[in-house]
């Protein structure tokens, strides 16, 4: 929906190490977990223009985005903004700040975070007006209130922050997508072994070295399991359906409860030379941000309606793309979308793409791990995968070209096209 004229560049930004839910960075909340990451951002060049974002909502602040500028310790003259949408937070604050580049802005930051370990914990509605109404009356008899609060008046951040309108996790809406799809439990759990492989071998070989800033707690993401094996993987139980005896979606083949922070810069030509000379970027060429009936195309879907559109809009097939760099939630929801996109007549019915788009090549994908390997903190995957295939793409030859493709919870999702300069 967004194909730019003038040239956009995404370049690599820097995030923390991932850490396990209730693991090393669990001390921190998104705040406090994301300044670090901005401050060596920071060091390196001087935005003229912050937008960052988190999902899971914390009463304590509005504009997180501003909040860690200023905790930052940061220009105060440097605008800040935050933007939420789901899984695709900090892919959508790359859209939206790569519109606003122009006059006296050249260079953003752009990027997000999660304490998943830490979610706040609110009160419904209706138990909220009884206090505020009773604290307006009669303070001391509403301090009192406080201690009879049943738990029916807490909103609590279960069954995996599910769907405001299904009550379901995304979990739960991905089971019915797997078996719409015919995803088999064990090509979920080969997914999930090539994503771990894959995460540890980027470890061993350098690869992220110059993507993480290490952290006092924890220098190096704790999700990716060296030790898995597809033995190991094929005893975990069902996550999400336990009853039926169809459940294939487990804690092994599932991205897990993670906490982290990243970031990435957006520029024109003239914020790129801001940078440090030669840090990898890439032209955004097109991106589009994609939303479905999940009632009818499944929860997690929005991608394989955004990526032949993308495709289309720009005359390309899948042969034309060098490097898919596709967020994995589940291993199944990676699966079902590129069975849906490589369906021919799916395309043409559902999406309404008439074109032939060729042969998905597979070992194009995630070369250096996914989200089931290295976690899944919501507003920090997109700047993640974004950094990520950046970097990878920098290592290919001019005019090499990466897709990125996020899901994100209420039917929608984020697409981009990303081209070597």
């Amino acid at each position: 929906m967004t194909r730019f004229s003038d040239p956009v560049y995404v370049a690599s930004g820097l995030r923390t190490p991932f850490g396990r839910g209730g693991g090393a960075l669990a001390g921190y909340d998104a705040i406090s977990l994301s300044v670090p990451v901005v401050q060596a951002m920071a060091a390196r060049a001087k935005p003229d223009l912050v937008v960052w974002g988190s999902v899971i909502p914390n009463l304590g602040w509005s504009n997180i985005a501003r909040e860690v500028w200023l905790d930052a310790g940061l220009d105060p003259n440097v605008p800040a903004f935050s933007v939420v949408l789901a899984c695709s937070t900090s892919m959508t604050a790359t859209i939206a700040a790569a519109g606003m580049l122009g006059g006296d802005t050249h260079l953003a930051l752009v990027g997000g975070a999660e304490v998943m370990s830490r979610p706040s914990i609110a009160l419904t509605a209706d138990a909220s007006r009884r206090l505020t109404d009773l604290f307006a009356r009669d303070p001391q008899a509403a301090l009192g209130a406080l201690r009879t609060l049943e738990p029916t008046d807490y909103v609590l951040p279960t069954k995996g922050w599910s769907n405001r309108i299904t009550g379901r996790s995304m979990g739960d809406h991905m089971e019915e997508t797997a078996r719409s799809w015919g995803v088999s439990r064990q090509a979920q759990d080969l997914w999930a072994l090539s994503s771990h492989q894959r995460a540890v071998a980027g470890w061993e070989t350098g690869f992220f070295g110059d993507l993480v800033i290490p952290l006092p707690e924890l220098a190096r993401d704790a999700n990716p399991r060296a030790d898995t094996s597809l033995e190991k993987l094929a005893t975990l139980k069902p996550a999400f359906d336990h009853d039926s005896g169809r459940g294939s979606l487990t804690a092994g083949n599932s991205s897990p409860i993670t906490d982290g922070a990243a970031g990435c810069w957006v520029a024109n030509d003239a914020g790129v030379a801001r940078l440090p000379e030669g840090m990898p970027h890439a032209r955004l060429v097109d991106a589009e941000v994609s939303a479905v009936d999940y009632r009818t195309e499944g929860l997690l879907m929005a991608p394989s309606y955004g990526i032949p559109r993308l495709l289309a809009r720009n005359r390309l097939t899948f042969e034309d793309i060098d490097l898919w760099e596709i967020h994995e939630a589940f291993a199944a929801q990676v699966l079902a979308n590129v069975a849906a996109i490589t369906d021919p007549g799916w395309v043409r019915t559902r999406v309404g793409v008439q074109s032939d788009l060729g042969r998905f090549d597979w070992r194009r994908v995630n070369p250096n791990g996914g989200s089931v390997a290295i976690g899944h903190p919501f507003g920090a995957t997109g700047a993640r995968d974004l950094s990520q295939a950046v970097k990878e793409l920098w290592a290919m030859p001019t005019g090499s070209r990466a897709i990125v493709s996020i899901c994100a919870d209420g039917g929608q999702g984020t697409v981009a096209l990303l081209e070597r300069p």
